[in-house]
């Protein structure tokens, strides 16, 4: 499945200490990546988050460029076809860093360009963790 992860958790994955209860991907959306996608929202049971219909997302969900917000077995997952104003996988993929998990190597945004996607954002959480990743990037860069 290709993906690239965005969000707290990039910043955690590059090393900030941030507090993050979700985890945020930007995903190609192509019709082989979307079936992919697809199987593995119904491997962890995926609804949309507060909505009492428990819908499960579905292939013409995935084909849309705006935000999934999804609620999964492990946990809330935002399945994202584009951030920013227009900014998508392709967009992104110019931009990552693939960090070893262990038992998988995951697309992550760079901590520069995760940086420039929270100076846009306007939340006082987004404003904290900029603070965080800031920090990260300046001891990564002494080091």
């Amino acid at each position: 499945m290709e993906f690239i992860v965005v969000g707290g958790l990039a910043g955690v994955l590059h090393g900030s200490p941030l507090n993050t209860r979700d985890l945020d991907i930007v995903y190609r959306i192509s019709d082989s990546n979307v079936e992919r996608l697809l199987a593995a929202l119904k491997a962890l049971q995926a609804v949309f988050r507060n909505d009492d219909r428990m819908l499960v997302p579905n292939a013409s969900h995935l084909r849309t460029r705006g935000h999934k917000l999804l609620e999964t077995t492990l946990g809330p997952l935002d399945c994202l076809g584009t951030i920013e104003e227009d900014t998508d996988y392709e967009d992104l993929s110019e931009h990552v860093d693939f960090i070893d998990l262990g038992s998988i190597i995951v697309q992550v945004i760079s901590l520069p360009r995760l940086i420039e996607v929270k100076e846009k954002l306007t939340r006082p959480k987004d404003q904290l963790a900029l603070l965080h990743l800031r920090a990260t990037l300046s001891e990564r860069d002494k080091g």
